[in-house]
């Protein structure tokens, strides 16, 4: 399945490492322009830059998305830059892990912030440059945690079950304007997020997926690449996990 975005400018928050990077670097190769957002800006210049060096090209761009004056300036960046064509709204923290009834108050808030409010932004400003750029396509990152539950994540699961319901009324306001908007609901993946975590820990996440492994960024982004593209076009509205078996007992 050949996927290309020649002429067209993506906008990837969380986009310096993880499944972002993976999903930056795979739509530069698909010909795509990149805008690489992240909260640490050298992190993604260096996404940006192995863009180019593979004949792409990458724009680095950082800030904090839970600042919407931040994501509006993201947006600007892509207008300038060919309009914006591609929306991936990946940027999301875990939050610390605690029982709902021990949860910091400003834990849910820092975790609403980034998880939820942050992706709102983006569909805030992002949708208009798309309306402006003829139309285009949204992915924003939820998680398995978008339908099921988990304990000690209380914000966590909270936002991505609220991503889910944003990412469907958008797909309803606009589908019939050349906007589509799509869920991803990754189970764990192998990513640097999970480094911190002692073996046994790890290990117990595996046996929770039938597959007998966690998945990898490059799996999620594979399915990203696909929804963004022409090749989705009848897709929107939609959830769509990559979980190997976790939701399936």
């Amino acid at each position: 399945m050949d996927i290309r975005f020649d002429g067209k400018t993506a906008l990837v928050t969380g986009a310096a490492s993880g499944i972002g990077e993976a999903i930056a670097l795979d739509l530069g190769r698909a010909g795509a322009r990149v805008i690489v957002a992240d909260l640490h800006e050298p992190a993604a210049e260096k996404v940006a830059a192995q863009i180019r060096a593979e004949g792409g090209t990458g724009i680095a761009a950082g800030g904090d998305v839970a600042d919407p004056q931040v994501v509006e300036g993201l947006v600007d960046l892509a207008r300038r830059n060919g309009g914006l064509h591609l929306l991936v709204n990946n940027a999301g923290i875990g939050g610390e892990g605690k029982p709902t009834g021990d949860y910091s108050l400003d834990g849910w808030h820092r975790v609403i912030d980034v998880n939820l409010n942050a992706v709102f932004y983006g569909l805030r400003f992002g949708i208009p440059a798309m309306l402006d750029a003829g139309g285009g396509a949204i992915v924003n990152m939820a998680s398995i945690l978008g339908s099921v539950g988990y304990a000690g994540s209380p914000a966590y699961v909270a936002a991505k079950h609220a991503v889910v319901g944003l990412t469907k009324a958008a797909a309803i306001d606009y589908g019939d304007k050349g906007i589509r908007a799509n869920a991803v609901g990754p189970a764990f993946i192998d990513t640097p997020l999970l480094s911190h975590m002692p073996k046994e820990k790890i290990d117990w996440l595996v046996s929770r997926h039938p597959v007998g492994r966690l998945g990898t960024a490059a799996e999620v982004s594979a399915l990203v690449l696909f929804l963004l593209s022409e090749q989705a076009s009848f897709i929107t509205g939609s959830y769509h996990l990559v979980d190997g078996g976790y939701t399936a007992p």
